[in-house]
């Protein structure tokens, strides 16, 4: 993986980044069982220098170079710095990050990185990181995961939708927005328009005109729609529902991350992901779609109303 050796071979793989809480860590854990049972070889790389627990098994970790409590300590900074000072360390070692890599070639790379949004929107070090590693002939795609709760706030969701655009141009990756977390969406309150709506990102004017309707946004429709125009003319960020104990959602975010970084995977793999989508529900994956999570959704929001009309 010698920089600039044209002919080494591909490697390919998945940066997986967004805000903190998101569940990136969940998220690399189970897409890592996911792979591993359909025969992909799978290397998770924690770049997460604060992440002292990890759920996955862990081949490469940044905390044998560096670790945040350590920055903190020495050079007396907070955690934000501290984490910025940390990714300007792993560049300035990318000779540490390439051995260490170096030793799962043929491998599919998850890399685990931190959750802190400036690192995506306008710090350099991270994207530089990126960069190296397509020099190193790496065929990556970001997962940038996002928390669904933030559906049920429409002002929320603006700035989420804000922040993904942002990212989708500075890391310069092929991009796949997730929504995480679908199990549990149910239990962050009623959502104002159907899922799809906030899954394909369609016509905004309605978000802004439910917006208008509190009073506290109402003095700020035309940022709201300002910001909302400069989202529909990039017309780029969508995004994937994900419910990671569901394996037909894994599924299709896999799919859908693969077709972004161009990995093409065998028929033994395919044969193997027939089988295990076929196969009886295991512990580990509760077969419920993410349209059995929104209809059980949808099924309480009904019940809700009902019993208020009943109680008026």
């Amino acid at each position: 993986m010698s920089e600039g050796s044209k002919g080494s071979s591909l490697a390919f793989g998945q940066v997986v980044i967004g805000p903190p809480g998101s569940g990136k860590t969940t998220y690399c854990h189970g897409m890592q069982e996911f792979m591993g049972r359909i025969g992909r070889k799978v290397t998770v790389v924690n770049l997460d220098p604060a992440n002292e627990t990890m759920p996955y098994q862990c081949a490469v970790d940044i905390a044998e170079l560096i670790t945040l409590p350590d920055v903190m300590e020495n050079l007396k900074l907070g955690p934000n710095g501290g984490l910025i000072y940390c990714m300007e360390y792993l560049e300035a070692n990318f000779d540490w990050l390439q051995e260490k890599l170096a030793a799962f070639r043929g491998h599919y790379y998850l890399f685990d990185c931190p959750g802190q949004v400036e690192l995506y929107t306008h710090h350099d070090a991270l994207k530089n990181v990126f960069a190296q590693l397509a020099k190193w002939n790496f065929r990556l795609a970001a997962v940038h995961l996002v928390d669904s709760h933030y559906c049920t706030d429409p002002g929320k969701f603006i700035s989420v939708l804000c922040t993904s655009l942002s990212t989708m141009l500075h890391v310069e990756l092929p991009h796949v927005n997730i929504l995480s977390k679908m199990d549990l969406i149910e239990q962050y309150g009623k959502l104002a328009f159907n899922l799809d709506y906030y899954t394909e990102v369609l016509d905004l004017s309605y978000l802004v005109d439910h917006l208008a309707s509190d009073p506290f946004f109402r003095n700020y429709r035309r940022l709201n729609e300002k910001l909302v125009e400069v989202i529909e003319d990039y017309s780029l960020v969508s995004f994937v529902p994900l419910n990671v104990q569901d394996k037909e959602s894994m599924r299709q975010v896999m799919q859908a991350v693969d077709k972004a970084n161009g990995y093409s995977f065998g028929d033994q793999e395919q044969r193997s992901l027939e089988a295990l989508m076929s196969a009886a529900v295991g512990a580990d994956f509760h077969f419920t779609s993410t349209l059995a999570v929104q209809e059980k959704y949808v099924q309480s929001q009904d019940k809700a109303v009902e019993e208020e009309v009943m109680d008026l």
